[in-house]
C-alpha cells in the first residue's frame, strides 16, 4: 500500500469581498492616522532633546519619525476615496514608503561618522531616554496590528509603513541601550554608533520595501474594480 504524498502549497491570503476589504482598509487608515499623531510628538520631542544634548541618535530618531509620519500620510491617502480599490495607488504608495527609508540614511550615517571621528560627545538626555522607552513599548504593538491587515488585504504599502514602526521599535531600544550607557558609565562612543545601525536598517528595510513584500494585493482587488483580472506573482505561490 503506496503512502499519499502530501504538497505543501504557499500560504495565501484568504480572499476577500468588498465590504471585508473595506472595512479592513479603513482600519488600516485609522491605524496610520495614530501613527502619525504618536510620531509628530516623537519627532519634535527627539529632535529638540537631540540638539539639547548634541546626541546624532537623537536626532536621528527624531528624523525618522518624520519620515514614519510621511509614510502614515502615504497610507492614509492610499485608502481613501476610489484609492481604496485602486492596484495604480497601491503600487504607487508602496514606492512612496521605501522612498522614506532612503531618505534617512544618507544624513544619519554622515553626522554619524563625524561625530565618531571628531569625539564628539553627547550629553546626557533623560527625556530621550524617557521617549525611547515609550517607543520600545508603543510602537510593536501599532506595527504588527499593520502587518496583520497588510497580509490579509495584500498591500505592501501598509505592510511598508508596518516594518517603518517595527523599525522604529529596535532604533528605539538601540537608542535606550546607547543613551543610558552615556548617562551611566559614559560610553559617548555608542550615540554615533547606534546613529549607523539606525542608517544601515533603513537601507536594509527600504530595499525590501522597493521590492515589495505581500504583492498579492492584485488577485484581492482582483473582481472589486471593472473589468479585473486576478494575477498571481511568483510570491504568491502561483
Amino acid at each position: 500500500m503506496s503512502t499519499p504524498v502530501l504538497s505543501v502549497l504557499p500560504a495565501q491570503a484568504p480572499t476577500l469581498d468588498r465590504e471585508a476589504y473595506r472595512r479592513l482598509a479603513s482600519r488600516a487608515r485609522s491605524l496610520s492616522w495614530l501613527s502619525l499623531a504618536w510620531m509628530t510628538v516623537e519627532g519634535a520631542v527627539a529632535i529638540a532633546a537631540g540638539l539639547a544634548a548634541s546626541s546624532i541618535a537623537l536626532i536621528g530618531f527624531g528624523l525618522d519619525s518624520v519620515v514614519e509620519g510621511f509614510a502614515s500620510l502615504v497610507i492614509v491617502w492610499r485608502f481613501t476615496g476610489r484609492r481604496v480599490f485602486s492596484h495604480a495607488a497601491e503600487e504607487r504608495a508602496q514606492k512612496l514608503v521605501a522612498i522614506q527609508f532612503f531618505v534617512l540614511a544618507p544624513y544619519v550615517a554622515v553626522e554619524s561618522m563625524r561625530h565618531l571621528l571628531g569625539g564628539e560627545r553627547a550629553e546626557v538626555s533623560w527625556v530621550g531616554i524617557a521617549l525611547a522607552l515609550g517607543s520600545v513599548v508603543f510602537m510593536p504593538m501599532l506595527g504588527v496590528a499593520k502587518q496583520r491587515i497588510a497580509e490579509q488585504i495584500g498591500s505592501a504599502a501598509t505592510k511598508g509603513e508596518g516594518r517603518q514602526n517595527m523599525l522604529c521599535a529596535y532604533m528605539a531600544a538601540a537608542l535606550l541601550v546607547g543613551l543610558l550607557a552615556n548617562a551611566l558609565v559614559g560610553a559617548w562612543w555608542l550615540d554615533p554608533g547606534v546613529g549607523l545601525l539606525i542608517a544601515g536598517l533603513a537601507v536594509k528595510e527600504g530595499a525590501e520595501a522597493w521590492r515589495g513584500d505581500g504583492c498579492c494585493g492584485a488577485d484581492q482587488l482582483a473582481g472589486m474594480v471593472p473589468g479585473g483580472e486576478t494575477r498571481r506573482d511568483d510570491c504568491c505561490g502561483g
